[in-house]
């Protein structure tokens, strides 16, 4: 008797799961109109599922329900990632680049003149950076709604004052939303922006008012290089190979946490790295931001919006956002003469 309880209750749990994430899938794939016509079939599949199985035809319920899960898992895998839909503006372009020597060669650099949190003067451009040059690596957080989360970017530095910033960010198309349930549903693609500070943070800061912080991170030439490279390659790559936006193992931070482990791969896995508005204490436990302060301290002085927002156009925003309490949160020129900087 207890065997089959557990038993009927399995099935049961088995068949909710399926109708329930089936449904959300369709949902998000086909929209209302499609979406609720392959919701209804799917249903009506499993509620004969269930009525096999409890009018003492359990095979036939257990073949009827594994169909039901064959052919879902079939038309899911069916669903490829493309880079040829009608992209929203700000991620119509992922970058791609070249390397001659010491030369770095890179399309699709984003450089908006933002007007709104909506509307810019879009500009594209191809840059190129000489790898002898690179200087600095910082690390951005935006948070704009729960603490928990926050967009991530990176900033590589350069001796001639530039910098450049990667963003891994969903690709939308044009009109579309946000939405994180999405996301574990492949509604939409990965793309990697390289775009100019004074574009992809000042947007944040300026526009949609979002708490950014800036933590400069301590690594040595060697990383810095790798990870640049590592950043262009993955770009190259999405090019040719697009990829599916993940809620939780594919967004802007585990992406950075990959390419990363790559290079130095005793990186360990945290929780903090999924949920990515604690990723300043990831990195101040494992020494690779300032430590000579307390974390409570470190995070105050990375704060940048206040500075962003009093930065007329005409300065140099980069430059802006790097003086004041920031600016004492730099690797100490010693550490980095002396080999001391800790590699991620």
């Amino acid at each position: 008797m207890v065997i089959r309880l557990a038993g009927h209750m399995v099935f049961c749990l088995a068949a909710l799961l399926l109708a329930g994430l089936g449904s959300m899938a369709l949902g998000y794939q086909f929209g209302a109109v499609g979406g609720s016509i392959a919701i209804a079939v799917l249903i009506l599949a499993t509620a004969l599922a269930l009525w096999l199985w409890f009018w003492r035809r359990r095979l036939a319920g257990a073949g009827a329900l594994a169909v039901v899960f064959a052919v879902l898992a079939v038309w899911w895998g069916s669903i490829a990632p493309s880079n040829d839909r009608d992209w929203a503006a700000d991620v119509a372009r992922g970058v791609t680049a070249t390397i001659d020597g010491d030369i770095l060669t890179l399309h699709n650099v984003r450089n908006f003149d933002w007007r709104t949190a909506d509307d810019a003067v879009e500009r594209w451009e191809t840059r190129t950076y000489r790898l002898s040059g690179l200087d600095s690596l910082d690390v951005f957080t935006s948070v704009w709604d729960s603490p928990a989360i926050a967009h991530t970017l990176v900033s590589f530095g350069f001796r001639d004052g530039r910098h450049l910033v990667f963003s891994a960010e969903i690709r939308r198309e044009r009109g579309e939303e946000f939405s994180s349930i999405g996301g574990f549903f492949k509604q939409y693609e990965m793309v990697l922006i390289a775009a100019d500070e004074r574009d992809i943070v000042r947007l944040r800061t300026n526009f949609r008012k979002e708490d950014v912080s800036l933590f400069p991170v301590d690594a040595d030439d060697r990383f810095r290089r790798a990870l640049l490279l590592s950043y262009l390659d993955y770009g190259n790559t999405l090019a040719v190979r697009p990829a599916w936006y993940e809620t939780i193992f594919s967004n802007c931070t585990t992406v950075v946490y990959r390419l990363a482990r790559t290079l130095a791969p005793g990186a360990s896995l945290d929780w903090r790295i999924l949920f990515s508005g604690y990723l300043p204490d990831y990195l101040y436990d494992h020494g690779y931001i300032a430590t000579s302060l307390p974390l409570a301290e470190v995070k105050k002085r990375a704060r940048i919006s206040a500075i962003g927002q009093s930065t007329p156009d005409s300065d140099d925003f980069s430059a802006a956002i790097r003086s004041g309490p920031v600016a004492t949160l730099r690797p100490s020129a010693a550490a980095a003469a002396t080999g001391t900087v800790k590699q991620p």
